[in-house]
Formats: C-alpha cells, structure tokens, sequence
C-alpha cells in the first residue's frame, strides 16, 4: 500500500507522510448503530499468529522501538546521544508460556529505504531494516522474562468530526489509548458517533507498561475475537450508560476511565490532516489527569448517584489514576474503580 497515514500523498518522507501508522482491521459498519447509541465491545480471545517460517515453528516476534518521538528521546546519559534503538522479542505462539524473552536489539542507523529514500531516524512506518549495516547486540537483559498482557493498543469508532483521522491521537470515540487492560476478557464501551459506529481494531501488543515510555509495547501480530452489542440510545434512560460521553473500559473486577489532554482534539485543533497535528505542540498529563478526574466524577455521579462531595472523597481514597500513555500526542491518564468498593449497595 503507498499511502500510509492521513498525511498529504506528496509528502517528501512518503505518501500519507506516516500520520497514522496503525494497520488496523475496519472499519467495520456496526447493522443499526446510530449516533447517540453506545457499542460494547466485548473482548472474547486474543491470541498471537504464529512464525510462518518453519524454521521457527510454534514461536512469534515482536519489536520494541525506543523512537524519536518517545519520552526519553532528549533525555539519555550514554553516547550516543540522542539514539533509537529496536529489540526483537520472541514469544511463544503455542500459548504454553506466558512470558515474552528480549532476543537482541540494535541501533537504528541512517539508511536508504526500499522507495530509495534516505532516512537519518526512524521517520515512516514500515521501513526495511538492512542489517548489512546496523550491529546486532545478542544475549541481552539475561534472564529477563516479560509477562505477556496480549491487547490491542487501538480500539475505537469513527469520529463525526473529519472524514480522514490521523490513528495516533486517541479521542471520545476511543481508538489508540494503548491501554494494556483491553484484553481477553475485558468489555470497552463507546459513543457511537458516526452510523455504523464504524469499528477499528489494530495495534495489537503482547506486552506494555503504563505510559509506553519508549514510545512502542512489543508489537506483533495478533488474532482478535469480539462481540459487539449496540445499545440504542432510547433504551439508555435510567442505566449506567446514559451518560456516557467517553470510553470506558470493564473487567470483572474494574471499571477504567480515560481522559485526555483534550478529549476531542479534532474540534479543538480542527480536522484537517495537518492541523491533527497541533495536539503533539500542546499536550499536557496536567490536561489528561484534569480530563480522567472530570470524567470519573460523573461516572460516579450518573452511575453510583454520588453527590460532588462524596464522588470526590471516593476518588481521592479508593481510586487510582494512572499514566496510560505519553506518546500519542493526546497523552492520557486513566481512573481506575474497583467494583468491590460498591459490594455493600443493593447495586
């Protein structure tokens, strides 16, 4: 495929210019989804595709970039400064180990490309690697096992806001959050903004830390099985869901909310390709940690029928905010609930 993101065609590091980087399945056109309606997306098995090469039968890889744009770029202590560097990961695709083990990594160098471009960093989302000319660092992070926290970093429906969406910002309908939590067994809940709701999923991990520091997880190719469920907004009225203006994560034993720098970015920074953009110059965990507080409040406020006051004590005892992610240009910050804190109601 040339074009690879919401980028202009003639950009001069590539077609599409890499804004959006996500290979993603969808949209897929949700039957009777309307705006207003809200998709639960129930997340029934993740699992990763197993090496098609014989040679590594019952095995699978992933990769780790430490990039340009991750948090730590400007901020290294060893030579050279600043670096990007990849490490490879291999896993087991027969699902007997739950871990993930570093192979070897290497340093991005500056290279021409396929299309016959020279890249100075890691500018343009699938790049060939000629290993004729980057050094291969073996034996590792010695006995260092990751556990694996198979999800998929996007997630997330069809804005009404523009026609072309950048994948990297998250936003209200959802879509990169990177949030390892939506896995198998975890339900997601959106506004439905667009009819058919219009569902993509993509950027599946097998593992990754809060705030993806680095600026990717373990990245691999996985298998996903979903349920969807269209709740029609006349039906809303008196349930949990009436209110709901965001994305909302569940597990048997939480509910996670998730707010943003800005929580719909298209608007604030309009919806044009380029100025998408604009969110990387402004965002904010002061922002996103604002956004997580102003939601979890009227989550237990609409849900749990708390006053203000009572919502706030809750929050500042019994849940946990958390950074999700410093790297998608609308950083995140996600509240976590534990439902136990409500055993005691008739709820």
């Amino acid at each position: 495929m040339n074009r690879r993101g919401a980028g202009p065609l003639d950009a001069p590091n590539g077609a599409g210019a890499g804004w959006g980087v996500h290979i993603c399945t969808g949209p897929v056109a949700v039957k009777g989804a309307e705006p207003g309606d809200i998709l639960e997306v129930r997340i029934l098995d993740v699992y990763p595709r197993p090496c098609a090469y014989p040679k590594y039968k019952g095995k699978a890889f992933g990769t780790n970039l430490a990039a340009w744009w991750g948090f730590q770029y400007h901020d290294l202590i060893d030579e050279p400064k600043p670096r990007e560097v990849v490490t490879i990961y291999e896993l087991d695709a027969r699902g007997e180990q739950d871990f993930a083990t570093p192979i070897y990594n290497f340093r991005w160098v500056p290279m021409t490309d396929p299309s016959g471009i020279f890249r100075r960093i890691y500018d343009y989302p699938g790049m060939i690697t000629d290993h004729a000319h980057v050094h291969e660092n073996h034996n590792i992070m010695r006995g260092v096992r990751i556990p694996v926290r198979p999800h998929f970093g996007v997630i997330g429906l069809a804005p009404k806001e523009a026609d072309m969406v950048n994948s990297i910002p998250p936003s209200y309908t959802g879509g990169n959050m990177d949030d390892w939590r939506a896995g198998k067994g975890a339900t997601m809940y959106y506004p439905v903004s667009a009819d058919g709701a219009l569902l993509s999923v993509g950027d599946s991990h097998a593992a990754q830390g809060d705030s993806e520091l680095g600026r990717t997880a373990i990245e691999c190719s996985f298998t996903g099985v979903f349920q969807l469920i269209v709740h029609k907004r006349k039906d809303l009225t008196g349930t949990a869901l009436e209110h709901l203006r965001y994305p909302m994560l569940a597990t048997k034993r939480e509910w996670v909310v998730h707010g943003f720098a800005y929580p719909n970015y298209l608007v604030e920074f309009g919806p044009a390709p380029a100025k998408q953009n604009d969110v990387w110059k402004n965002t904010s965990l002061d922002k996103a940690m604002r956004d997580a507080y102003r939601k979890m409040r009227d989550f237990l406020m609409s849900t749990q029928k708390l006053s203000e006051d009572e919502a706030i004590s809750l929050m500042s005892v019994g849940v946990d905010f958390g950074v999700t992610q410093v790297v998608d240009g609308n950083w995140g910050v996600h509240a976590t609930l534990r439902k136990r804190i409500f055993a005691g109601t008739a709820a």
